[in-house]
């Protein structure tokens, strides 16, 4: 069978990791012929993901003469470039509902919103993700198949080592410019602890946050997997998340988690059995769980002990790839969901009307910045014992004004 996946573009990240994954899986595994397809060209592509050598990467100009037995969209932009391919099935990997990951104020989160109501047929990572879409589209096939771990890179530890006296090693892992990951709270969580802690911080920009002990920038996945052998906590307070994987990589080193109900958490943490859930916005609770596990450490070895059994059962990349070919088989098999003439046309239409939007909302915001800059000396300048001292300036820049307007009369 002859599959592609068309993504944005390859530089490192969670959402584009899966898709490498499950393509090398196919390729190796199942016989299958896969590409990965780059929905935009790109002037200096990732070639970082391991095992690329085996995936041809093609640009889209040279896909568009290629025909397939199925393609794949894995994020809402690269929808109407798959529409593009030829080929005898198209369908859609939704990693979270994607409309989500804009405030309701951006224009992406229309165009993210309008490619869930193509009638594709849908694989999709987490349970919650399957559910929804069979509810409010009954007539489309959703089909589960979750992600796996790298057992070589993630290797579930024999048993939790035991820790008495350390202060509480808490990671926190996340773009600190991304709003819907909550990095700044989580950092702001650990320093209104009282028990001793020591905080790393891995985000993209490698800068470091008040109260983090050490920041670093994008890891590689060994990196990463000796970061959660050293750490105790893995601290994740996302707000939008399709189904996370630091904490359950975590679970596989040795550590457990503090996060929120965001979704996907129900995919593997458990409250009180290998993790701690707590609230959104709750710096104090937060902290307390933390001074918490940083206290009481039978509970945390517990927790520990409990997220391995969870790692254990989780399947490997080599099972979510076998799961991965089912799913595709199953797509081939079925009958398009419904006609699909027109939707790259009228997603392109969309996607211009959306620039458009952007471009027009960033000129506000700019205006707007200006004009607050000015209110906000204005409202200096009215304060007394400023408004006596601007006085004599005002009257002389306002008689300088009335005498040029004389002189032009």
């Amino acid at each position: 069978m002859r599959v592609a996946f068309v993504v944005n573009d390859l530089q490192l990240s969670g959402g584009v990791g899966v898709v490498v994954q499950h393509a090398r899986q196919l390729v190796s595994r199942h016989g299958f012929e896969v590409e990965l397809v780059l929905a935009r060209e790109q002037d200096e592509p990732d070639w970082r993901y391991p095992g690329l050598e085996d995936v041809p990467v093609r640009a889209m100009p040279s896909a568009r003469g290629e025909r397939y037995d199925i393609v794949v969209a894995t994020w809402w932009e690269t929808v109407a470039a798959s529409l593009e391919l030829d080929a005898r099935r198209h369908a859609y990997f939704v990693q979270s509902l994607e409309d989500r990951f804009y405030r309701p104020d951006q224009p992406d989160r229309l165009g993210a919103a309008l490619t869930h109501d193509l009638p594709l047929h849908v694989i999709t990572e987490a349970r919650w993700i399957a559910d929804t879409l069979d509810e409010l589209y009954p007539e489309r096939r959703c089909l589960l198949v979750r992600n796996g771990v790298d057992k070589a890179v993630f290797a579930p530890l024999e048993t939790a080592p035991i820790r008495r006296t350390e202060p509480l090693r808490i990671l926190v892992e996340g773009d600190a410019d991304v709003w819907f990951k909550g990095v700044g709270e989580a950092v702001a969580a650990t320093r209104a602890m009282t028990a001793p802690r020591h905080v790393t911080l891995v985000s993209r920009s490698g800068a470091a946050l008040d109260g983090v002990d050490r920041a670093l920038g994008r890891q590689t996945a060994e990196q990463m997997s000796a970061l959660y052998a050293e750490s105790d906590v893995v601290l994740k307070l996302s707000r939008v998340e399709g189904m996370f994987g630091p904490p359950l990589e975590g679970f596989h080193r040795g550590a457990t988690c503090v996060v929120t109900a965001v979704t996907g958490h129900e995919e593997y943490v458990e409250h009180g059995f290998n993790g701690l859930i707590v609230e959104w916005d709750d710096e104090r609770g937060t902290a307390r769980a933390l001074d918490t596990l940083a206290t009481d450490r039978a509970l945390l070895h517990l927790l520990r002990a409990n997220a391995l059994q969870t790692a254990r059962a989780w399947p490997s990349w080599e099972q979510a790839g076998t799961m991965m070919a089912g799913a595709l088989h199953a797509l081939a098999r079925a009958p398009e969901a419904a006609p699909l003439d027109g939707a790259a046309a009228a997603l392109a239409t969309a996607r211009a009307a959306i620039e458009s939007q952007a471009m027009r909302v960033a000129e506000r915001d700019r205006l707007r910045y200006r004009v607050a800059g000015l209110a906000a000396f204005e409202r200096v300048i009215e304060r007394p014992p400023l408004r006596w001292i601007a006085a004599g300036p005002r009257a002389l820049w306002s008689a300088a004004r009335r005498a040029k307007a004389r002189r032009r009369r």
